[in-house]
């Protein structure tokens, strides 16, 4: 359907030593799983690795393209402009953070379908179910040469902001659509959330 492009690029600190997306949920890595998710609701997913990046192992064996984004080292920003600007020209295009573990590929197929309409919208992102801004991002073709200006720590918010009158929220269950998972406190949050334990 649309490509998508899943950042993967950043380096974690916040978890104090571990790869949050090499954790295991139900046995599969945090990233793989993600990717295996994207892949289910129809995407083609291309993955943003910093070069060289041991994580690229994660999804071995899965029909995914991984660029080695260089300007990851930047921050954000740097992943966001080197990305996009990778991606294979398209209608539309959709971006997705690895981190959000409840976001999965009935989530994600919901949110391409409504960008799969002509609504007159430019804009299309998954929401919690109170209506705050999630994942994932879908957006219109005439949108990609803004990202071409993001640099540093920028995110996708500054490219998004002047739009927001052309965004159409799909409000998906609780906060699948804006959790992530950045600490080893919200993993543990999580886990127990589950059931699973300490």
């Amino acid at each position: 359907m649309f490509p998508l492009l899943i950042l993967a690029a950043g380096a974690a600190a916040r978890m104090r030593g571990p790869d949050k997306l090499a954790l295991k949920i139900d046995g599969v890595p945090l990233l793989r799983r993600q990717a295996m998710a994207a892949i289910a609701a129809g995407a083609r997913v291309h993955v943003a690795l910093r070069p060289g990046d041991p994580r690229g192992a994660l999804l071995d064996g899965l029909a995914v393209t991984r660029l080695q984004i260089a300007a990851s080292a930047e921050g954000m920003g740097g992943t966001l402009r080197e990305g996009v600007a990778r991606l294979p020209r398209a209608r539309r295009f959709a971006l997705m953070p690895a981190d959000l573990p409840d976001l999965d590929a009935a989530a994600i197929a919901r949110v391409f379908d409504a960008a799969a309409r002509e609504d007159g919208a430019l804009v299309w992102r998954g929401a919690s179910s109170s209506g705050r801004f999630g994942h994932p991002v879908v957006c219109d073709a005439h949108l990609a040469p803004r990202f071409a200006m993001l640099r540093g720590a920028q995110g996708g918010a500054a490219v998004l902001a002047p739009y927001k009158a052309q965004t159409r929220l799909v409000r998906l269950p609780g906060s699948i659509a804006t959790r992530d998972l950045d600490t080893p406190e919200d993993w543990a949050d999580w886990r127990e959330a589950r059931g699973e334990g300490g």
